[in-house]
Parts: structure tokens; C-alpha cells; sequence
């Protein structure tokens, strides 16, 4: 019997994790569900698999949810502070899949506690980068890619000597504006960036996609998890998400991971591994698929790749920067405070900004990154309208 903790349990990886946790229901044991303020959702969740712990981020929402759970004989929790304790629970494997930096505390903690930690929170490693990795390294902890990308060069790799390596490769399907002209872009709105082509997604990765700063945050996390160079990390656009990620070795051999476009294929790796438990999701039928295509990305026309990329190479915290102004700026686009086109201009002028003011610094430890990450959102803020930077200044993306 498995023990796990899914940290964001109603989010979209959160409940195709749920899915296969119960397709294994004979072999684990569900001990914590955390959401951020989905009462209802957690609820369900939690007698539907049998959490013995219910934790909901949003304080005022504990009664919401002690009602909903009324006589289930389920332990209940509420804050921020209870979402890092069911985070330190000790289990066998932990799922980390709350959105954005806000899922930084929890994460690091399960990091530092031991265990398999199933990695779907990119942010994490982009914000915290080394002092994450070093925490997941001290603590004895295995971390288990479960982005879909980063799933596929974890298997492709198969533990083979870096030094064998030529590149990694991470495919993108270049999101909804792929075949936009740069000036049908101006005119992107809200719910053409939310309408992608293979994934189903939340709305924050969802816009991420749209601009291509998912691919340049993933960039930026497959450096860290695979200890590879940035120069040896190459994208590719391949618009229907089969090949997720390919890697070259110097004997010219090319081994590529390919899967449906469906979260639970990589889940279900990590949640199984190193075994593997029988798939929930529809096979790969490639004569039915007939055609793959790949092309490279235009970063003319989709700068935040670059603007990633260049952050990478700059280090000091440059990616932490990068990440916070990125939030900020989706934010606003999501509550139509800016235009799609803007979402890059903010996050270049956020780096200019802490640059210039010479707050730019190689984050030692958990409390500078969350100082780094306040600077970011500040500086950010200072590039939107008056009204928008009140209310997204102090905010997190939510759980």
C-alpha cells in the first residue's frame, strides 16, 4: 500500500491524478487533498478516493468546507499554513501540482521531506531553481518530471551518462496563434488565447501557451532537472502533440517519447514507477494520426521564448524575475487590463526595471527568492494601469 498527497487536487493535473489514483485504488492510500478555494470540488474529491485530510488554502472558506464534509469522518484543515503541514505529511509519493509560484511553499517543503515528489508545477524550479533542487537533493528526495515534455527525455534519457548527450528537445504545438500573422496578434483577445488546439488546460498555463512562455519556462526547468546546458536544450514546434520530447545522443541516435495528448499518460509513469501500472487513457493509434509535423518556433513573433531563454543565460535571479512578472501580466491580460501583445512588453520591462535599480541578485536561499519574486510583481505592476496594479500587486495565482 502506497501512501500520496495531491497538493491542487482540483486543478486539471490534479483531478487527471485523481483519475489514476483511483484506477490503483487497491494499492494506495490517499492521506492529503489540498485545494486553493474549489470547496466543492475538494469535497468530492476527498470522499470519492478516500483522503483521510481535506485542505482548503482559502482560510475563509473552512466552514464551506467542514459543512460539505459533515459526518465523513474526514480530518479537515484550512490556511496557508495547513497546505505546507499536509504538504510535510510523510508519504511515499507526492503529486505537486498548484499553479503557479504560489505552489513554491508546499512544494519545497515535500522536497525537503524524502519520498517521490511528482513535479507538475514548473514554477517551483523556474522561481527557486538550485535552492529547490539542492532541498529535493538533501532530503533524499526522487523528483519525477510530470510534465509531459520533461516526462518523455526523463524516459528517453533511461539514465544514460550526460556526458553521452548531444541536445534534449522539447516539442510545444505552438498554442491557438500559431499560423496568426504578427498583426492579427494585436487583435488576440481573451478567449481566442484560451482556445488551444490538443490541451486542456487552466487559464494561466493556458495564456502561457498562447505566447509561448509555457515552452520558455519548461526550458528553463528541463536546464535544472537534467543538469543540461542551456545551448543544449533545443524547442520544436510540432503542432500535434505526439512527439513530446526527443533526445540526441553523440552516436547520432535520436530517441523520442511519444504519447496521446493527455496528462495521465505521464501521471501514471510517475505514479508507477519504476514499474508500470496499466494506462487509463486511449492508446496511440499512429496510422489513425497519418501525419507528424514539426517546424521551428518564430520567436519574432512569439518573443517570450527568447525572453526566457536570455533570463536563463543571465541567472542572478533573472528567472525568478521572470516568472513573477509573468504572473502579473497574464493576470492583467486574463482581466482585460492589457493586451495580449503586452504580456512580453511588461515582463522585458519588469527585467529592465530590477536590473536598473540594482535589485537583481543570486537568490541563497527560500526567504531572497520570495524578496526577488515581490520585486518582480513590483516592478511589473509599475508598467500596468493605476487600477491593475492595486489589485494584482500583492496576489498569487491561484491554487
Amino acid at each position: 500500500m502506497r501512501t500520496v498527497t495531491v497538493l491542487g487536487a482540483t486543478g486539471s493535473i490534479g483531478s487527471s491524478t485523481l483519475d489514476v489514483i483511483e484506477s490503483q485504488s487497491r494499492s494506495i492510500q490517499v492521506e492529503a487533498l489540498v485545494s486553493g478555494r474549489d470547496v466543492s470540488g475538494l469535497a468530492r474529491a476527498a470522499v470519492r478516493v478516500g483522503a483521510r485530510l481535506a485542505v482548503i488554502a482559502d482560510e475563509a472558506k473552512y466552514q464551506d468546507l467542514k459543512d460539505a464534509l459533515a459526518g465523513s469522518g474526514i480530518e479537515l484543515a484550512a490556511g496557508k499554513g495547513a497546505v505546507v503541514e499536509a504538504a510535510m505529511r510523510p508519504v511515499d509519493w507526492t503529486m505537486a501540482a498548484i499553479t503557479g509560484v504560489a505552489g513554491l511553499p508546499a512544494s519545497y517543503a515535500a522536497a525537503r521531506r524524502g519520498g517521490t515528489l511528482a513535479l507538475a508545477t514548473k514554477e517551483c524550479v523556474v522561481s527557486a531553481g538550485n535552492i529547490f533542487m539542492s532541498a529535493a537533493s538533501d532530503g533524499g528526495t526522487r523528483i519525477l518530471p510530470v510534465d509531459s515534455e520533461h516526462n518523455a527525455i526523463f524516459q528517453a534519457l533511461s539514465g544514460a551518462p550526460i556526458e553521452d548527450v548531444e541536445k534534449i528537445t522539447l516539442t510545444a504545438s505552438g498554442g491557438p496563434f500559431r499560423t496568426w500573422t504578427a498583426e492579427r496578434l494585436l487583435e488576440a483577445r481573451l478567449e481566442d488565447a484560451l482556445k488551444h488546439p490538443t490541451w486542456a488546460m487552466g487559464s494561466k498555463i493556458t495564456i502561457d501557451s498562447a505566447t509561448m512562455m509555457n515552452k520558455g519556462l519548461e526550458l528553463i526547468e528541463a536546464h535544472h532537472l537534467f543538469a543540461m546546458d542551456e545551448s543544449k536544450i533545443d524547442i520544436l514546434v510540432h503542432p500535434q502533440s505526439i512527439v513530446h520530447g526527443l533526445v540526441t545522443y553523440r552516436d547520432g541516435s535520436v530517441i523520442a517519447g511519444l504519447a496521446p495528448a493527455d496528462m495521465r499518460v505521464a501521471i501514471s509513469h510517475a505514479l508507477g514507477y519504476p514499474r508500470r501500472i496499466p494506462a487509463i487513457s486511449r492508446s496511440l493509434d499512429l496510422a489513425s494520426i497519418g501525419n507528424l509535423t514539426f517546424e521551428a518556433p518564430d520567436t519574432k513573433r512569439f518573443p517570450s521564448l527568447e525572453i526566457a531563454r536570455q533570463a536563463l543565460k543571465r541567472g542572478d535571479g533573472a528567472t525568478t524575475i521572470l516568472n513573477a512578472a509573468n504572473e502579473i501580466a497574464v493576470e492583467a491580460f486574463i482581466n482585460g487590463q492589457i493586451s495580449f501583445s503586452e504580456i512580453a512588453q511588461i515582463v522585458v520591462r519588469a527585467l529592465e526595471l530590477v536590473e536598473g535599480k540594482g535589485e537583481m541578485y543570486a537568490p541563497k536561499t527560500i526567504d531572497e527568492v520570495w524578496s526577488l519574486d515581490r520585486a518582480g510583481r513590483v516592478r511589473a505592476s509599475e508598467c500596468l494601469p493605476k487600477a491593475a496594479a492595486r489589485s494584482l500587486i500583492g496576489g498569487r495565482v491561484a491554487i
